[in-house]
């Protein structure tokens, strides 16, 4: 299966598998930085040199090699799952994207039509009921994960561990995992063990954030979107996320993990 979803600086200081909603936005790009002395013009997504990426495949070759060798550092970053729903379903369900449409072509109003979603409008601020909406998306998002109906699974909403898992069960290991909720701190720990040929600056580098602006704002705090129900789908999709990552699956308002990764928990239950 290789490493789907990795990406790897040219300078092979380190190795990085992507997570969705997971700050990959800004990693990607402090990646370039440190190996090229400025950032990528652009979303890092669209970057088509510069950086090593699986999906192109001139890179699958120095990614098989690095990793399966264990030559660089390799690390990964993970969120809140909680946040990371809503994040999902304000950004590629509510959001315009930035080719100035919906994600995914039909994706919406096939919601609108099975579930009863509605998504708001640019045009009119986006008014409508976030949190009925959500918890409707939040019934889909379970469809696709548990019974792939409608559809597939998105990587924005699949878990992480799914994510995660890929690169071990190719044969590589995580050096670091740390979580959004505490980014500067994991991110510093990560540029501190890599060999830079740039220096980056946490404190003094812009947001990258290539949703922000283009939906709704979340009008509720995240503890009023999830009712029994809510967290019970949760638990049901994505348990195996709160319990390898340290978060808190019977609060959602409790964003920060409550413990630390145990990476060797991690490598054991995902490697399978």
């Amino acid at each position: 299966m290789g490493f789907p979803g990795t990406w790897m600086t040219e300078s092979e200081s380190m190795v990085y598998r992507v997570v969705p909603k997971c700050a990959c936005s800004t990693i990607g790009q402090i990646m370039y930085r440190s190996d090229h002395g400025h950032f990528f013009d652009g979303d890092i997504h669209d970057a088509q040199g510069g950086l090593h990426k699986w999906a192109q495949e001139r890179s699958q070759g120095p990614i098989t090699d690095n990793v399966t060798a264990r030559k660089s550092l390799v690390f990964t970053c993970v969120r809140n799952p909680y946040g990371r729903i809503l994040s999902s379903f304000f950004d590629k369900i509510c959001g315009i994207q930035r080719n100035g449409r919906r994600y995914r072509g039909n994706l919406v109003p096939m919601l609108v039509q099975k579930y009863g979603i509605e998504v708001g409008d640019p045009e009119t601020g986006f008014e409508f009921d976030q949190i009925r909406s959500f918890r409707r998306f939040l019934l889909f998002a379970r469809d696709t994960i548990r019974f792939r109906k409608p559809m597939d699974p998105d990587i924005h909403w699949a878990a992480m561990s799914g994510h995660v898992s890929t690169l071990i069960r190719g044969g590589g290991r995580y050096d670091m995992i740390f979580d959004t909720e505490n980014f500067d701190a994991g991110m510093s720990a990560v540029l501190a063990r890599a060999p830079l040929r740039h220096p980056v600056d946490l404190a003094a580098m812009p947001r990258f954030n290539e949703s922000e602006g283009h939906g709704p704002r979340r009008a509720h705090p995240v503890e009023d979107f999830f009712d029994d129900l809510s967290m019970h789908l949760m638990r049901e999709v994505y348990g195996r996320d709160f319990e390898l990552f340290g978060y808190d699956i019977d609060d959602p308002s409790r964003r920060a993990p409550v413990r630390e990764i145990d990476l060797d928990a991690v490598h054991a239950k995902l490697g399978g």
